[in-house]
Parts: C-alpha cells; structure tokens; sequence
C-alpha cells in the first residue's frame, strides 16, 4: 500500500524578515520565518511565479500569468487583490525590487534576436515601464544602495 509523502516541491522561495513567501501548485504561500501554517495569497485561474518581496516587506511582487497573458502583479503581503502593473503581450517576468521601490521586470517586449530580453522598471503607481540601460539583461538585482547591478546577459537556454 502506497502512503502519501504530504506537500512537496514548494518552489521560488522569497524571504522577508519576518515571513516566507513561496509557489505551490501555481499560487503564492506565505509563511512565518519560525514556521507554523502558510497561507495561500492566491487563487486566480492561472498561475503565479517569481513572488519577490519589497525591502520593507509590505508587498509581494509576482509573475502572474492570467489570461493567456503574463504580466507583473503586487499583492500585500497581509493579503488581499492582486494589483497588475504592466500591460503588454509580451511576457514580463518578475526579477525583483530596485531600492526605491520600483518593481524589476525582464521582458522581450523590444526584443530583437540579438538582444532576446532587456530589463525593466515599472512603479507601484503604475505608468510606463523603464528599460534598465543594460543590453541583453535576462536576471538581476540592484545591489542594497542602488550603485550596483548584478544582472545575467541570457537566459538559461540561448539559441547563439
């Protein structure tokens, strides 16, 4: 007789100082850091990604594919509705937060073949995302005081 293992594959952990924010069967979790019960933030048809929290741990920014269409969200960390951020066909995945509290996204939405992904920015109060003056940027994050940024040129398969 076979016996159930319980959860597993709880993926993309984020952490904040007090909680743990992470994807499981396609919808953001949370939990304390000490442990305890998590929480489900979401349950939209379709799916969630890349939770990322903000330096002051209020909010949660996410990849959320909806639609047919992926695009960048924040969701309280408290809970409540998510809040989409961009608007665009192309898919806008989800890298992070910049020190001043703008949301960092890798999209293809200008992308050429010899430059697939750029990076962008995009504000909690919505308007138009920025590029990220990097060519061919597919992941990073800004260092903890804004001078830096660690990015990789490709994603993890590249056709060159």
């Amino acid at each position: 007789m076979l016996q159930g293992q319980g959860t597993q594959l709880l993926r993309q952990p984020s952490l904040s100082d007090s909680h743990i924010a992470f994807v499981y069967a396609n919808d953001l979790w949370q939990v304390d850091r000490a442990g305890g019960q998590a929480v489900r933030l979401t349950t939209n048809e379709g799916s969630e990604s890349n939770p990322h929290y903000s330096d002051d741990g209020q909010w949660i920014a996410f990849t959320g594919e909806y639609d047919g269409n992926t695009d960048v969200y924040i969701i309280p960390s408290a809970g409540g509705s998510p809040e989409r951020l961009t608007w665009h066909p192309y898919g806008d995945m989800v890298q992070g937060w910049s020190p001043d509290g703008t949301v960092i996204f890798r999209s293809n939405r200008h992308g050429v073949p010899s430059i697939p992904s750029t990076l962008y920015e995009v504000s909690t109060a919505g308007g138009l995302p920025t590029a990220i003056p990097v060519q061919r940027s597919a992941y990073g994050e800004y260092s903890g005081d804004g001078e830096y940024l660690a990015y990789t040129p490709i994603v993890s398969w590249d056709q060159e």
